[in-house]
């Protein structure tokens, strides 16, 4: 029980998931209170040491002899020929066979060795959610994952944008792998299966016969070793590459605005002043469009500073003009001024008749007036010559 209980465990340190399992759970039903104030932190004493030291050998040897490393999940994963992988390899007693029900059960005496192949060019995240699904396949799963090399990919699959020992490094970096193959085979037989202690084989379910007519995981499948994971739609190295291609211009210019050579591009010389006139073009237009956005702006706030104060400006002029305003009430108070000066109060009314026949002056008679000769008439006066006697001398 014990062996079994090494071996079972070793596969389960490096992974957060793994290293949970070890953690014994807590009772939720326990209340717990915490001191207001940490007590003071005091040195160890001799004994306390050894105490300690004890209880770490006890732990040691209750994992098989390999202590649980779990801070590991923050190292690559090591390559098929590393010691660690080869430590691991060597625990790992493959003369017990698991079935298919056995680990989807959680019944394996060991960890599950899985294995996942592929080119794994330009990682992605369809990449890492198959190998997610690897690992998560059976509980205890130690994944192994396999990737070609750039001589056989080129030969069967085509040219690759990454080297191999750029892509080897990628899949080594991700949470979910435990081993790395490097120099992986096209098809799997017997031999390698054996070699690696694999106990099953995990790939999407499409048949892949890369322009032949057999499936290369027909005799996986026939032997019940096959486990099937899901394709992640629309993300794929092709879907990548032609995003790239389609626009090739435009990843061009980028790179040639930040410091990239036309040799180291393979672009001509023609394209390259092609490309680096659209830059500059381009560079105007934006600086353009940054100016008219400014002076847009400023014209916006302009606009707004001469409504404000054009307000103001209609309030004081009604202030002053309006029919209530300042400037009319000046000016009917200046009016009302100059009329009483120019219309003096009229004399009064008590004076009697006969002052007013005292102070009146006489009034006129006309040049000849004969009607004041006392009885006389005008046709009594004759002065005609006959009656006119001079004197006697």
């Amino acid at each position: 029980m014990s062996w079994n209980l090494g071996h079972t465990m070793s596969g389960m340190s490096r992974k957060r998931s793994h290293a949970e399992a070890l953690v014994p759970a807590v009772d939720t039903s326990k209340e717990f209170s915490l001191a207001p104030v940490a007590p003071p932190l005091k040195k160890p004493t001799k004994g306390e040491k050894n105490s300690s030291a004890r209880m770490r050998g006890s732990h040691h040897q209750a994992l098989g002899g390999k202590a649980t490393r779990l801070g590991t999940i923050c190292k690559p994963a090591p390559f098929t020929n590393d010691e660690e992988a080869i430590r691991d390899r060597e625990a790992c007693d493959y003369t017990q066979r698991i079935t298919l029900e056995m680990a989807r059960a959680g019944k394996a005496p060991r960890p599950i060795r899985v294995y996942a192949d592929g080119i794994y060019d330009l990682f992605h995240q369809g990449h890492a959610r198959q190998l997610m699904q690897a690992k998560n396949l059976f509980p205890n799963v130690y994944l192994i994952v396999g990737v070609c090399s750039d001589s056989l990919t080129h030969s069967r699959k085509g040219r690759t944008v990454m080297s191999e020992d750029e892509r080897y490094e990628a899949v080594r970096h991700c949470r979910y792998v435990d081993e790395v193959v490097p120099d992986a085979p096209w098809s799997l037989d017997d031999e390698f299966l054996d070699k690696h202690k694999i106990d099953f084989v995990a790939h999407d379910d499409i048949p892949y016969t890369t322009g032949s007519a057999t499936d290369v995981y027909a005799h996986i499948k026939e032997r019940g070793m096959f486990v099937t994971t899901e394709r992640t739609e629309g993300v794929s190295t092709s879907d990548v590459v032609s995003r790239i291609v389609k626009d090739y211009d435009v990843y061009v210019r980028r790179n040639l605005a930040r410091g990239y050579s036309a040799k180291d591009l393979n672009v001509s010389y023609i394209n390259e002043k092609k490309y680096r006139l659209q830059n500059k073009i381009d560079d105007l237009k934006k600086k353009g469009k940054e100016m008219f956005e400014d002076i847009e702006g400023k014209k916006t706030d302009l606009i707004s500073k001469w409504e404000e104060k054009s307000r103001e400006f209609i309030d004081t002029f009604l202030m002053l003009f309006g029919r209530d305003g300042r400037l009319t009430q000046y000016l009917t108070e200046k009016k009302d001024s100059v009329m009483s000066a120019l219309s003096p109060p009229s004399s009064p009314k008590a004076i009697s008749q006969s002052s007013e026949d005292c102070n009146s002056p006489p009034a006129k008679s006309t040049k000849f007036d004969f009607s004041l000769r006392g009885g006389g008439s005008l046709v009594d006066d004759d002065y005609s010559d006959d009656e006119y006697e001079p004197a006697s001398m």
